[in-house]
């Protein structure tokens, strides 16, 4: 069997021990084709952000760079700008034939909190080789706003996957004549590609994160005024300049749609797109946007953060590109279908901590 594994393989990986966990897992912790990660009741502060490398453990690495540990039991501060260790409740035992990927989650993405996996013997991050067998870690750095964190908190997430499941570019151009996976003429070239929409109708085309602000408690729904945390983004001839250092959200000119048999991530950025990196969070989930799942396309979410020089961006840039994926099977579970699903049909839309603008 081939490609990204659902649900329902998942549920059968927690089953069979392929995936351990030292708390019971929610209800929702899995989705359409991954696997919430939560955190675990420590925290290490490192003084630099490490891969274990070939050979060693994480706790081997730990003793190199730790400054400090952080009981999580009652909640903790994740400072801005410093870099944390945690490792997380879930644990893998894959098969030889299943690999994995990880990914920042949705509203991790949109609050700048900078999140990915290490694993032992790890060379790449958010990537695991097929057979690994060993804990996980989340390594947190918030960038734009401190956050206070509790045991269980998922941040991010984590795809397995049985062989290679990436569509081409001609079965991506079939799939878009047979059903539209945008609104509109399609750009493909080594994926999906997308542009960012910088002609809204009520003029205000995105966010600025505030350089000085207070904590963001992740329990928090619906909480903070988005005032106090961000700047509206307007822009100028359709255009908008990116600041050194700063993060933006802005939002998709094209509505995507993802079908119940595939998944989609954001592709890695690359420099030729120019001095930004755009995109965080890059996990589609099958069902996102799909009408069959509650939505008729959703525009995607781009969380940018400007490099080196200032960057002129232009309304219908290029800015990224989907891969999509074939399902294994279908998932029991669709993304806006079964699923409480907080972005779909989005527009631009900030985390859900925030209240509506």
């Amino acid at each position: 069997m081939t490609g990204v594994l659902p649900s329902q393989m998942i549920e059968t990986m927690l089953t069979n021990g392929q995936i351990t966990v030292t708390d019971p897992c929610p209800k929702d912790q899995v989705q359409p084709a991954s696997l919430d990660l939560r955190l675990g009741r420590k925290a290490y502060r490192v003084r630099a952000s490490f891969l274990a490398g070939a050979g060693n453990t994480v706790v081997d690495r730990l003793a190199d760079f730790q400054m400090h540990e952080v009981d999580l039991t009652d909640g903790a501060v994740l400072e801005k700008g410093c870099v944390y260790v945690v490792p997380l409740m879930e644990s893998l035992a894959l098969p030889k034939d299943v690999n994995a990927v990880a990914n920042a989650k949705s509203s991790t993405g949109r609050l700048d909190l900078f999140t990915r996996c290490i694993v032992d013997n790890g060379i790449e991050f958010d990537r695991i080789e097929a057979g690994y067998t060993g804990p996980l870690y989340a390594e947190i750095s918030p960038r734009s706003f401190s956050v206070l964190v509790r045991p269980g908190m998922r941040l991010n997430q984590i795809r397995f996957r049985q062989g290679q499941a990436v569509l081409s570019d001609v079965e991506l151009a079939t799939m878009h004549d047979d059903i539209g996976l945008v609104d509109g003429t399609a750009q493909i070239d080594q994926g999906l590609g997308f542009s960012v929409d910088l002609d809204l109708p009520n003029g205000l085309v995105g966010y600025r994160a505030k350089p000085h602000t207070g904590l963001i408690d992740l329990d928090n729904i619906a909480h903070y005024d988005v005032d106090e945390y961000w700047e509206p983004v307007y822009a100028t001839d359709k255009r908008i300049i990116l600041d050194p250092g700063a993060f933006y959200i802005l939002v998709s000119r094209e509505a995507v749609h993802i079908p119940p048999n595939c998944a989609a991530e954001m592709a890695p950025y690359l420099a030729m797109v120019g001095e930004f990196r755009v995109h965080y969070a890059g996990f589609f989930d099958p069902g996102f946007g799909n009408a069959d799942a509650g939505g008729k396309g959703s525009r995607g979410v781009l969380e940018v953060r400007c490099h080196e020089a200032p960057f002129a961006l232009e309304h219908g840039q290029s800015v990224g590109r989907l891969v999509y994926e074939r399902m294994a099977e279908v998932p029991d579970v669709l993304y806006g279908a079964d699923l409480k699903s907080n972005y779909q049909g989005q527009g631009l839309k900030l985390s859900k901590h925030f209240k509506k603008p």
